[in-house]
């Protein structure tokens, strides 16, 4: 991994506080990355070297319910609204007008919003196979394919038994989602005992599946106006179980500057089956100030 070094600090934004870890010169380019269910800051394993040696000023939270961050109690505490208001704390308390913000999964989600409502905030926005928030809730009211392939957010709004079957023999049942929903090497054996450590603590998993009832029982409103000023370039993996990608080009119709690139070998994990693609596309794009 390079001579990068590896720096964590808990930083208080928005009334708690988030492990972040942080890596890159302290001068450099200032790149927020956030993470999805069901990881933590270790989904960007196979980036954070590469950017912080090529001059970035890493930033990976562990999201609020994750690993080392604070985990407050109830749905309401994971409703959307506070999830971004977390990352625009998060960015203020470093001292950052401005940032490039990259995410997958449910980070990606969270990067949409906070495009959005904060635009300011932003230089460039990356995005990992997860589409603009129209489209996704356009695809689950109309489409009978995404419908089945997002069963298991109607499952997680169930009290109690999500969690009890994700933990049920060690973990075996969660575990092997994450890897039977990529390729054979999207996970290491070390890395899903790193997950199994980060899912282990006092209660993590209740407030990871927390973001998803949250979602359905708080819905937020889409915004009057739903365009993404900030340049975005959007990565996705083909062979996504979860999220078709026939999502992906009409949500760049929400963006004024827009590029979508695909890979067709690739699955919902992209950052980490084409991982050396995936790092040159998004140095490329955030390294690109031209236009602004």
């Amino acid at each position: 991994m390079g001579n990068a070094i590896l720096d964590e600090e808990y930083v208080s934004t928005n009334g708690i506080r988030l492990h972040v870890v942080m890596a890159g010169p302290r001068n450099g380019l200032p790149v927020v990355l956030l993470h999805g269910f069901p990881e933590s800051w270790l989904c960007w394993a196979k980036q954070w070297y590469v950017f912080a040696e090529a001059g970035c000023r890493v930033i990976i939270p562990d999201q609020r319910g994750y690993n080392l961050s604070d985990k407050p109690e109830g749905v309401k505490a994971y409703k959307l609204h506070i999830l971004v208001d977390d990352i625009i704390g998060l960015i203020d308390a470093l001292g950052y007008e401005k940032v490039d913000l990259v995410g997958h999964d449910w980070g990606a989600a969270i990067g949409w919003v906070l495009a959005n409502k904060h635009p300011e905030k932003l230089h460039h926005l990356g995005i990992l196979n997860v589409p603009h928030p129209a489209v996704m809730r356009r695809f689950l009211l109309r489409d009978w394919e995404q419908i089945c392939r997002s069963w298991y957010i109607f499952l997680f709004q169930l009290p109690s038994a999500p969690e009890a079957a994700m933990r049920a023999g060690n973990w075996r049942g969660l575990s092997r989602a994450m890897r039977g929903s990529g390729k054979t090497h999207s996970f290491t054996n070390q890395d899903i005992e790193s997950y199994k450590v980060a899912w282990s603590r006092p209660g993590a998993i209740t407030a990871m599946i927390n973001w998803y009832r949250a979602v359905l029982r708080y819905q937020p409103a889409l915004p009057k106006d739903p365009h993404i000023r900030v340049p975005t370039l959007m990565l996705w993996g083909m062979r996504d179980i979860a999220l078709s990608h026939r999502m992906a080009r009409p949500s760049l119709d929400y963006c004024d500057t827009g590029k979508l690139v695909l890979f067709p070998d690739a699955t919902h994990w992209v950052q980490r089956d084409a991982a050396e693609d995936v790092n040159r596309f998004l140095l490329d794009f955030l390294f690109n100030r031209q236009g602004e």
